[in-house]
């Protein structure tokens, strides 16, 4: 039975063959499994994840598109949160958030997926997950048409909001998760005697991961590598130190001021950059490299290889506790990964609330999903950079 008040069919953006295809009669969810919510959206991002997901055949025909959202609740599971959000985020002060229909809720969504095809975040209904959905502030409105450009700054808007899930969440897995840091508010000591290296300070990931690290005082030290003209933004976000990528010689002086980077984020994940992040790592110590994607020790040259050096990756779609079907690959349920997640985002939830997170630039378009085929090619051809780019429904 269809929910009072919600339409049997809705505008979707969904693969279609090589391309993104806006259509107008994609059912709409009737089912809410426990512990999520149907939310009405009002504004989504984009990220390369959509253009990947087409380019590399990792998704299937008709799968809905799209993993960042903002929207009003509409409609709850029973109960309206996450069995793994209420077991494992009561601990060390972390309170559960709870939701109640009328809410406004952002999201991160596992969109073009193979195991629910029917639900992404660029659609006009999305069903979310509580284990990876953060309560707005009742003091957020929409932007609606005062700006075009968001600044960076605290989060003060649901455009604003929109921005982050994604990122946010892939941030909070790598430091919380990943590389063991405890969730604690700005402790007077760091937690590690020792700096992280961001790769990719500026992108959406690298600056979520570099105010993380800061406002947790996870390391002694945080160095981004970016384009020199982010610099005042990175330092502002919390970065310590701030090297420019153009220059040739990068990798030669982060290693002659710093000899003991133990645990370093490659935000840009190409065969290039970890391989120069490889070299950045300490020369004895204990090293953790982080890569978002599929990259492995086989990537970098044999004649640079060391043994103190483990690469690793994180996949933030294994938030959901399934079994996570991504083109030829299968990743088994992984429940540790979605406890961790699930206690990040009621720890962070409330600290964002308040001013402690930043969004970065945000660009501001105002077509709707009809907006997402054109952002999404402006992501593969590389033009989109150190802003993200929202529509509003």
């Amino acid at each position: 039975m269809q929910p009072q008040g919600v339409p049997t069919n809705m505008k979707a953006v969904v693969i279609h063959d090589d391309k993104a295809l806006v259509k107008t009669d994609v059912p709409v969810a009737t089912y809410i499994p426990e512990g999520h919510m149907l939310i009405r959206t009002i504004a989504v991002a984009l990220n390369t994840s959509e253009w990947k997901h087409i380019d590399y055949k990792l998704a299937k025909n008709g799968a809905i598109m799209g993993c960042d959202v903002v929207g009003e609740v509409i409609l709850l599971g029973s109960p309206a949160f996450s069995e793994f959000g209420r077991r494992d985020s009561t601990g060390g002060g972390i309170s559960p958030q709870e939701f109640k229909v009328g809410d406004y809720v952002y999201s991160f969504v596992h969109g073009s997926s193979n195991r629910t095809p029917d639900n992404g975040a660029l659609a006009e209904y999305v069903v979310v997950d509580s284990a990876t959905t953060l309560l707005a502030s009742k003091d957020w409105k929409s932007v609606g048409k005062s700006t075009d450009i968001i600044a960076p700054g605290p989060v003060k808007s649901l455009e604003a909001a929109v921005s982050l899930p994604v990122s946010l969440t892939t941030a909070g897995g790598i430091l919380f998760h990943d590389l063991r840091n405890k969730l604690e508010w700005e402790p007077s000591k760091p937690q590690n005697d020792f700096p992280l290296l961001v790769w990719g300070g500026a992108t959406g990931v690298g600056l979520l991961a570099i105010q993380l690290a800061k406002r947790t005082h996870s390391y002694s030290k945080i160095i981004a590598v970016a384009s020199k003209k982010h610099e005042a933004l990175l330092k502002e976000f919390g970065a310590d130190d701030v090297f420019d990528y153009h220059d040739k010689d990068v990798v030669q002086q982060i290693k002659s001021k710093y000899n003991n980077i133990q645990h370093l984020i490659d935000a840009v994940s190409e065969q290039y950059t970890i391989r120069q992040v490889y070299q950045c790592a300490a020369d004895d110590l204990p090293v953790t490299i982080m890569q978002l994607v599929f990259l492995t020790i086989n990537d970098i040259p044999p004649e640079i290889r060391r043994d103190n050096i483990k690469i690793i990756s994180t996949l933030i779609y294994s938030v959901t506790g399934y079994e996570v079907e991504i083109g030829e690959y299968t990743f088994p349920p992984n429940p540790i990964y979605r406890r961790d997640v699930a206690k990040f985002i009621n720890f962070i939830a409330p600290r964002i609330q308040q001013g402690g997170i930043y969004n970065m630039p945000v660009k501001i378009c105002r077509n709707g999903l009809d907006d997402a085929p054109e952002l999404i090619d402006k992501l593969r051809k590389g033009e989109v950079r150190g802003e993200k780019l929202v529509t509003i429904l």
